[in-house]
């Protein structure tokens, strides 16, 4: 059980919650949040982002990509702990969890409207698509410097967009800015673990975009990631004529200032581990902030 929890990655999660509880902020700002749909959109990104860590250790493992040199947490499949048998009938389980909840999520919000329902159930499929394909397959786009836009369009634009679409059935382009914000700080945690892992996928012929960028340059790419994460929201709040206690996300901006102020100092990749879990709580804490925020106006 261990070695499943571990494999499932626990700290990923605030990060994939984060997505919906942006998106259910502003639903609770323009007055539409229903609360069976928060729960089921909450549990069945859950259970994506599962099934994605399920996938990335079974493609690492299946390409030989982190077999050496890696400094993060060892993949459970490449240890030998998890047999690849097991893990692909672990991906097909939380597959059809994600979609079976998907489907409850989808018809709960659109029981009426046969096409928005079956623009859903085609952005859930490809949901469940990205989540394996990140490493597995002939083509895998995480080896090919894709990441990072699948990050910002599934953790962003359409976690957040689409969350915010089933509480309102329609779409209010305000709500684009907190889409940008939580897109760009979750780019920001794949950028960490991929300057983290710079040096080993060079050699192994992992193209991610910081390998294509170098360290340097990655590092600029993390601060813009970081300083419109949270420029957006600001963006967001004067649009949406916050009053002054509703700045209340602003107390964590110290927190990634000083992130970005250790960056600069820092030239080793194996330094950057602790960054990845210190920016997914910081971006699950932002949006809990965001949420408190939009609930004191």
């Amino acid at each position: 059980m261990k070695v499943w929890i571990q494999a499932a990655r626990l700290r990923t999660l605030p990060l994939a919650m984060s997505s919906i509880i942006f998106g259910s902020a502003c639903a609770v700002h323009f007055d539409v949040f229903n609360p069976w749909i928060f729960i089921l959109a909450l549990t069945t990104t859950v259970c994506l982002q599962i099934l994605s860590n399920f996938a990335n250790d079974y493609g690492d493992a299946l390409s030989g990509k982190d077999n050496e040199g890696r400094i993060g947490p060892s993949r459970a499949v490449s240890s030998g702990e998890i047999s690849s048998s097991a893990m692909k009938k672990a991906m097909v389980i939380f597959a059809g969890f994600s979609f079976v909840l998907g489907l409850f999520l989808i018809l709960l919000a659109f029981s009426n409207d046969l096409l928005y329902l079956l623009v859903f159930l085609v952005l859930g499929l490809a949901a469940i698509a990205s989540a394996i394909k990140y490493t597995v397959g002939k083509n895998p786009y995480g080896y090919r410097g894709l990441g990072d836009l699948f990050v910002f369009l599934f953790f962003g634009l359409v976690g957040i967009l689409g969350s915010y679409f089933l509480f309102s059935k329609q779409l209010d382009w305000a709500v684009v800015l907190p889409a940008i914000s939580g897109g760009c700080l979750s780019v920001a945690v794949l950028n960490f673990n991929n300057m983290r892992d710079i040096e080993n996928d060079t050699k192994t012929g992992k193209r991610t975009l910081a390998v294509m960028l170098g360290l340097q340059r990655a590092k600029q790419y993390q601060y813009i990631l970081i300083i419109v994460g949270f420029f957006a929201l600001i963006v967001f709040a004067l649009l949406e004529n916050f009053n002054l206690r509703q700045y209340l996300f602003l107390l964590l901006a110290p927190f990634f200032a000083q992130m970005i102020k250790s960056m600069i100092r820092n030239n080793n990749p194996v330094a950057f581990d602790p960054y990845l879990k210190k920016t997914a709580l910081g971006t699950f804490g932002l949006s809990l902030l965001f949420l408190i925020a939009v609930l004191l106006g």
